[in-house]
């Protein structure tokens, strides 16, 4: 049985994702990142950057394993499942390559394009417009890089679906509400159509929706969630 740390966001939705499409049992762990349960002692022993997701496998030769960030959560329950990743070795090497690029590309890019879409125009005398049209920017040029990519393959690892394809999907499933048209990117339309009409990915986009009605909408909250520092971790 695995323990899955939850909130109901892209980086969240792709353990959930994940878990919904290798059928591995799960047991939901919502973590309220606005009222702070981030900080918790008992969640920092399992993820010390204060974050979802994260999971603790319990069924595993050396016993409970507790595992952060979601680059890692996708390559242990791939392993574990024996399910979508390659097993070659240039497989599993570009399979890498590619969840490195969203971790450290796509996924970061379009976080602070949401946070600045969604957030900070709402914080009183702050022109956030250079900030904005940044981060707008990188993100446009993800999708770019996705577009070449996708030119001549279904998937972003060739044939076949794959945690790399996983990963990439949830950050380009919001495009719109980001405020970037995908008409441009023919080819991650066409990918992005196709996965969203997997059973498993919208299981595992439904998954714990009705927690976003608690997230960060109060003042209090969006102080909690985006006024960190070191001090948070020690609270």
């Amino acid at each position: 049985m695995i323990d899955f740390y939850y909130w109901p966001t892209p980086n969240g939705w792709k353990i959930s994702i994940m878990l919904e499409e290798t059928g591995l049992p799960y047991t939901l762990k919502p973590v309220n990142i606005g009222a702070g349960d981030q900080f918790q002692p008992d969640f920092l022993a399992i993820s010390p950057n204060a974050r979802m997701p994260a999971i603790v496998d319990h069924d595993t030769p050396d016993g409970p394993t507790s595992v952060f960030e979601s680059g890692a959560i996708l390559i242990h329950l791939a392993e574990k499942s024996g399910q979508l990743m390659p097993t070659t070795p240039h497989g599993r090497k570009e399979c890498l390559e590619w969840l490195f690029w969203q971790v450290g590309n796509l996924g970061p890019m379009a976080g602070q394009l949401s946070h600045f879409v969604n957030y900070a125009k709402s914080v009183e005398d702050a022109d956030h417009s250079y900030a904005h049209r940044r981060y707008a920017g990188e993100y446009n040029r993800c999708l770019g890089v996705l577009e070449r990519r996708l030119a001549d393959r279904p998937y972003i690892l060739g044939s076949d679906y794959s945690i790399a394809d996983i990963i990439s999907f949830p950050w380009v499933l919001i495009a719109k509400p980001l405020g970037q048209s995908l008409e441009e990117f023919p080819n991650v339309t066409r990918w992005r159509a196709v996965i969203k009409e997997r059973a498993a990915v919208q299981r595992g986009v439904d998954i714990g929706k009705d927690l976003r009605r608690s997230g960060p909408h109060t003042e209090a909250a969006r102080k909690l969630l985006f006024g960190q520092t070191a001090k948070s971790l020690s609270a």
